[in-house]
């Protein structure tokens, strides 16, 4: 696995992310990482590598964009001093385009999207063991649904940088296809971006299993 003894992994991103950590810092005892992805890691860590004492802390911001996070990445990433930060964000500036079509300002394109990814791997590629990106996703069947098609279109962008900057990219999309195979979207959640309790299981599922996590959960 690629995290070391007493490493500090950082999450960062949006409500997906979030999901009620604690504040100032989503750190410590119960919810103080949230009730998302991030909490179902943390538990998985404590209890298959409880020698390792990973301290995981839950920066992201709801309602966040990719611009949201540039702005605040000084505070809410590199003021932690993280060994390790891993990021998901994307979906905010796609769905804005849909939930609120007439509100052109602040709108965040793929060329824009791709810049503010560059701006936080720069700020933070020397300071920290490693960096990883998880691509934004939509839990709908329908690939030719406009929202899915557009989200894919930022997918890429985000596996092109980190591509470029050699970075770790998870991919999430395929990972709710397959579960879409036999389940209804509504079945994970009403909105098709938040993933409720098993799609958060899902994304820890995908970024544990990118990260080395090799051992097993039941005997």
């Amino acid at each position: 696995m690629i995290f070391e003894k007493y490493d500090k992994i950082l999450f960062m991103g949006d409500s997906i992310t979030d999901c009620e950590r604690a504040r100032p810092v989503g750190e410590g005892l119960w919810a103080g990482v949230g009730n998302g992805y991030v909490r179902c890691v943390e538990t998985l860590f404590n209890v298959c590598y409880p020698e390792l004492y990973l301290h995981i802390v839950n920066n992201a911001q709801n309602g966040a964009t990719s611009a949201d996070g540039v702005a605040l990445w000084e505070e809410n990433v590199m003021s932690q001093k993280p060994d390790h930060v891993v990021y998901l964000i994307g979906g905010n500036d796609v769905w804005r385009q849909f939930d609120s079509p007439t509100v052109r300002d602040g709108v965040i394109g793929p060329e824009e999207y791709g810049e503010n990814l560059r701006k936080v791997i720069e700020r933070t590629l020397g300071n920290v063991k490693s960096m990883i990106l998880m691509e934004p996703y939509f839990i709908e069947s329908n690939d030719d649904d406009p929202m899915k098609v557009k989200m894919k279109e930022y997918a890429l962008v985000m596996r092109e940088t980190a591509k470029k900057y050699g970075l770790l990219c998870i991919e999430l999309q395929s990972e709710f296809d397959e579960y879409l195979k036999y389940r209804h979207p509504t079945a994970l959640t009403w909105d098709r971006i938040h993933p409720g309790w098993t799609g958060s299981m899902i994304i820890a599922r995908k970024f544990l299993k990118s990260v080395g996590f090799d051992r097993p959960v039941i005997e």
